[in-house]
This record gives structure tokens, C-alpha cells and sequence, in this order.
């Protein structure tokens, strides 16, 4: 297989996505600080959906020094959609790690002792940013390597065995546009459903398009159903504020602004104040590991809460929550 590299490499230079934390085909070294941040990011997200939000974040930070040097409070509400909200609580944590070194390390192993930097990452950044001949395994290149190498394996499985194939297809040169160009052929043309085999550039290398079963691969174990949880949201205003509170950092939305809850999260069953509460329609949510179906309780009060605090509205704004929450808020403005 030594022929994918040259063949992909070609392709790349010419077909090449151009996203806003990239360098164009054989543009030199990319700034890790760019390419963390989106690494970071795009963790169990689109492209699509991170475009805007990396391009704020570059624009309010555009170094390491300066991101670490912001309100975790400000960060969290730039982040607010994104979900995932363990990854914004490590991306400040590493920004201030960074910044207190100096820089970022430049070898994969001082990158994966980084908070909140794993195996991929650590890979993206060493390959990316300084070139060096890092194997990067996201989906769409583990949907490239079994399709190419026609592995049957199911995923997660064949996890070990698709990384071990991806080294031996990673080139000494051009590490870095090599790893991209595996995941835009994955994201444009060798994709989950229909992959356009016709305009390939590894279409006569790939042996499943020759066994004819290139859309069924990879292969994927079946999921458990998803736990059901239940809880409370409890949304209290009155004529001049909204009752919020900022969520524990550790946890389930962790560092987030949101409207007290109860008993989804492990938490108490009680409202934080007492009032006339109105029953809504409930939401539902799902988590990474759950699924919950939220109630939902509005009130109209003028005493004083046992927990939260009372946001002028006029400072409130819905898109700082996270989406649990701002789906909570849809439930209570549809009720007038």
C-alpha cells in the first residue's frame, strides 16, 4: 500500500477543504495554538457547527497566553452549544498549562500529558503543527483504512487493528496534509452513505469497492439502549429577573450557566424557593451515556431563593446556556 500516500497527497493538494484553522496543501507548519483549539473542538462535533464558534474564540484569544488568561465564566458562555462542557473545563485548564510553560511541547508524548489531550489529539497536533510522522485515527479515518483493507472486524473492536494499518499508510514527509487529506476524503467523498467510489483517488487500491462492500464498512457493533433518567427544571422570574445558577465545575454541564434543576444529576428533589409552580410539557435530552426527560416547572415569585441568583433580564441571554437548557427556555416562552 505504499502507492496511498503519493495518491492521496495528489488529490489533497488539489481538492483540499479550506477551514479556517488550516495552512493550505505544502503551506509549512501550522500554529498549534490553532490547531489544538480546533482539535479540541471538533471532539464529537461537525465541522460545520465549529466554523463560528472557532473563529470567536480566535477572535477574543487568538494566542494561548490570552485565552488562558480569561474568565472561566466568559469561556463557558462562549462554549455555551458546543456541548461537551468537560472539554471547555480542560481547554482552560491546558491553555493555562501551556501558557505557563511557555508553549506548547513539541513531541506527541509532552502534548498527550496536556489536560484534556488524548491519543488522537496528541497525534493532530504533532503531525499538523510540527510535521512529524504521527498516525491520526478520527472517524472518517477509521472508515478510509476498512474500507481500503476491507476490514469486516466491527467497530469498537477493530479500533486497534484500523490504527495499525493507518501507520502503515502514514508517510515520513507531509505527515500532517496526509492526516487531513484521510479525514476530507472521509468527510467528502469515501462518506458513511453513498461513497462517490466513481471520483476516489484510492478507488482502484480500495478492496472492498472491489468485493462490492464498501458502503456496508465499517462494520458497527449494535448499542445498548440508552439508560432514561428523569428530573426537574425550575424556572423562576419575576418582573425585573430570571433565576439562574452557575453548575458545579466537575459533573454534568459542569461550569455552566443553567436554571436550578433536581434529580436527573444525582441532586435533591426540591424546588429553590417555594411558589405556585406550573407544570410544562416536559423536554428530552440525550446525554452521551443517558437519555433524560426533563420536566419542567415556571413560576412567577418574589421571595428570595435557597440557591441561585437573580439575572436582570436585560443581561440574560438564552444562547449562554447549554442545550439542555436553552431548550427548557423554548418550553417556557411557548407557554407565554
Amino acid at each position: 500500500m505504499r502507492e496511498v500516500a503519493p495518491l492521496l497527497l495528489d488529490w489533497y493538494d488539489r481538492h483540499a477543504r479550506t477551514l479556517p484553522w488550516r495552512m493550505p496543501p505544502g503551506g509549512g507548519a501550522a500554529d498549534p495554538y490553532r490547531v489544538w483549539l480546533s482539535e479540541i473542538m471538533l471532539q464529537q462535533t461537525t465541522v460545520a457547527a465549529v466554523k463560528g464558534y472557532f473563529e470567536r474564540f480566535t477572535t477574543l484569544w487568538p494566542t494561548v497566553q490570552a485565552l488562558a488568561a480569561a474568565e472561566d465564566a466568559q469561556v463557558m458562555a462562549e462554549w455555551a452549544g458546543l456541548g461537551y462542557y468537560a472539554r471547555a473545563r480542560n481547554l482552560l485548564a491546558c491553555a493555562r498549562t501551556v501558557a505557563a510553560a511557555g508553549g506548547f511541547p513539541t513531541t506527541r508524548a509532552g502534548l498527550q500529558a496536556l489536560p484534556g489531550v488524548g491519543p488522537y489529539t496528541s497525534a493532530a497536533i504533532a503531525a499538523i503543527a510540527y510535521g512529524l510522522p504521527e498516525t491520526v485515527v478520527d472517524g472518517n479515518v477509521e472508515r478510509v483504512v476498512s474500507r481500503v483493507f476491507a476490514v469486516e472486524t466491527p467497530l469498537p473492536k477493530a479500533k486497534p487493528e484500523l490504527v495499525a494499518l493507518a501507520e502503515q499508510l502514514t508517510p515520513k514527509q507531509r505527515a500532517g496534509d496526509f492526516a487531513q487529506a484521510m479525514m476530507d476524503l472521509g468527510a467528502t467523498i469515501c462518506t458513511p452513505r453513498k461513497p462517490a467510489c466513481g471520483i476516489c483517488p484510492l478507488s482502484d487500491l480500495c478492496a472492498a469497492r472491489r468485493a462490492g462492500i464498501a458502503a456496508e464498512l465499517p462494520r458497527k457493533a449494535p448499542k445498548p439502549p440508552k439508560p432514561q433518567r428523569t428530573g426537574v427544571a425550575w424556572v423562576a422570574m419575576n418582573d425585573h429577573a430570571i433565576l439562574l445558577e452557575r453548575r458545579a465545575p466537575k459533573g454534568l454541564l459542569g461550569g455552566t450557566l443553567a436554571f436550578p434543576s433536581t434529580g436527573w444529576d444525582g441532586s435533591d428533589l426540591d424546588a429553590p424557593l417555594a411558589a405556585e409552580w406550573q407544570q410544562l410539557d416536559p423536554v428530552q435530552h440525550i446525554f452521551t451515556h443517558f437519555a433524560l426527560n426533563l420536566q419542567v416547572h415556571v413560576a412567577h415569585v418574589s421571595g428570595n431563593p435557597e440557591r441561585g441568583f437573580w439575572m436582570p433580564r436585560a443581561e440574560f441571554t438564552p444562547g449562554d446556556l447549554p442545550g439542555l437548557m436553552r431548550k427548557v427556555w423554548t418550553r417556557v416562552q411557548a407557554a407565554g
